[in-house]
């Protein structure tokens, strides 16, 4: 073979392989993982959660072994703590729906708000979205959620037609994206539609959201600012590293420069937590604990020594992850370590989540959950082999147990 097998596994034609175990390390995706649901977020800060049903897996396939103590399967965990208003779901960031631990949405929304509006201006502009209809639905709005009253999405449409405002379309939904930027409306507990789906409600955001401890002692503007940027950049490259100031830049929808500060604040928040090396020109990032398995990961790779984890006698690692989970989406200028292009828009019938060998793209993936029992069509590009498949297997039984149903592979 002519290419370069990376450190963690699979073919590292294009040099990133010293990447890939440490990424999986950090992200949770390999042992000891979290103990909990909500720890897996907050190790991760923001998970995108467009795809409720796949994005509920990326946290739980996070947790270590017990974290699910009862029936139901660590997917009532993830439904549990969204409806207890442990996890919140909102519009923050790029802007894309992400999952938000109730303890960091306010500082990391109040963080991002600018940057959102900024975003958002030529489609205010376009639907009417001025400060004064702003202002005035807002009031709306947290009057109609107010005292634990969460309501739908069609419900909030009623209130706002009967106020006058857009019940529908383009004018609807940044009316209540404004008033979730402003942190006046967040996720509550879902309900249940006939058909059995989840179905996203809206809630008063003071009422879910826990206050950030800087604006309860007072701080405001520029302090809570540069703390909210150390703290972001402290989260992002401990949980995501190794990665470049660009990768964090695309992902925290921040400027370079912003994410820049975030690491000089980031060294007096915690001093040591983080360290830094260049390679191929770039400059890295990551957990101070991590530096030397990198390193001499990367050394390997150099060298042309590094070797798959079937070479080391390792059996091989199947992971179905969703196509926005933070493995991908974590990154922009290196998501090359993915060996492959993702998220991709698949063509009509085909899967679009994506399969892992060992960290590697590997193939296509996507559940049908009828009849009472899941079936995966696992859709992979190359031969798996007998050991493959025994890992594609058991990822699958994973994927039921997370579930509380059987699954099987179609």
């Amino acid at each position: 073979m002519d290419d370069d097998v990376g450190a963690d596994g699979g073919v590292d034609s294009d040099g990133t392989g010293w990447l890939v175990g440490s990424r999986l390390r950090r992200q949770q995706l390999r042992p000891p993982g979290a103990v909990s649901v909500d720890e897996a977020l907050k190790n991760l800060l923001a998970v995108q959660s467009q795809e409720f049903a796949y994005a509920r897996w990326s946290l739980a396939q996070r947790c270590g072994s017990g974290a699910a103590d009862d029936a139901g399967g660590l997917a009532a965990r993830v439904e549990d703590a969204v409806a207890d208003g442990t996890v919140l779901r909102t519009h923050v960031l790029r802007p894309t729906w992400h999952f938000v631990h109730r303890d960091d949405l306010d500082w990391l929304m109040e963080l991002s708000a600018p940057r959102l509006h900024q975003g958002n201006k030529g489609m205010y502009r376009q639907t009417g979205v001025d400060a004064k209809a702003a202002a005035r639905s807002a009031d709306i709005l947290a009057a109609a959620v107010a005292g634990g009253a969460h309501k739908t999405r069609e419900e909030l449409a009623a209130v706002l037609g009967e106020a006058g405002f857009p019940s529908k379309g383009l004018g609807f939904i940044y009316l209540l994206m404004h008033a979730e930027i402003n942190r006046v409306l967040v996720s509550g507990a879902p309900v249940r539609s006939a058909g059995g789906a989840l179905k996203q409600t809206y809630a008063a955001f003071p009422e879910r959201a826990r206050q950030d401890a800087s604006a309860r002692n007072g701080d405001s503007g520029p302090a809570r600012r540069k703390a909210s940027l150390g703290q972001l950049a402290l989260r992002y490259f401990r949980s995501r590293g190794p990665a470049t100031v660009k990768d964090c830049a695309a992902w925290s929808g921040l400027t370079m420069g912003e994410v820049r500060e975030g690491l000089r604040l980031a060294a007096d928040v915690s001093p040591g937590a983080l360290a830094s090396f260049s390679r191929d020109g770039m400059d890295f990032h990551l957990a101070a604990e991590e530096l030397d398995a990198v390193a001499s990961a990367a050394s390997r790779a150099g060298s042309g020594a590094s070797r798959s984890a079937g070479s080391r006698g390792e059996p091989p690692r199947i992971d179905l992850i969703q196509c926005y989970d933070e493995y991908v989406m974590g990154y922009s200028q290196t998501r090359n370590h993915l060996g492959g292009t993702a998220p991709y828009f698949a063509s009509a019938g085909a899967p679009m989540h994506v399969v892992l060998l060992d960290g590697r793209l590997a193939g296509w993936w996507r559940h049908d959950l009828s009849g009472g029992e899941c079936r995966l069509d696992a859709r992979m590009d190359r031969p798996l082999g007998a050991a493959g498949q025994a890992a594609l297997e058991a990822e699958a039984e994973r994927y039921g147990a997370f579930l509380g149903m059987p699954a099987r592979l179609i």
